[in-house]
């Protein structure tokens, strides 16, 4: 059985009202898949705007762990650390 660890979710301005103005949400849990799971539970409209109906990030979010973007590590199975830093970060394009 994995662990349970306090990391905190860093919420990006324009989703502060899925999570009642909250800029960011302390969770007790061991993974960024578990940290999905915890906030479909406890904020599911920032669960929807952040994953599709397939449980899947979304295309237009990125998800990084302090400063490593999770694909670059073992995308929802990477483990989280006490103290840890997952960034919800939607993207950013325009001219």
């Amino acid at each position: 059985m994995a662990r349970a660890l306090t990391v905190t979710v860093s919420v990006p301005g324009g989703l502060h009202v899925c999570c009642d103005g909250a800029d960011e949400l302390a969770l007790t849990v061991p993974s960024v898949k578990a940290a999905l799971d915890e906030l479909e539970r406890a904020h599911p409209n920032l669960h929807r705007s952040i994953c599709d109906e397939t449980g899947a990030v979304r295309r237009h979010i990125n998800l990084f762990v302090n400063t490593d973007h999770i694909r670059d590590l073992e995308g929802l199975e990477t483990a989280l650390a006490p103290g840890d830093t997952l960034n919800v970060l939607p993207a950013v394009s325009g001219g």
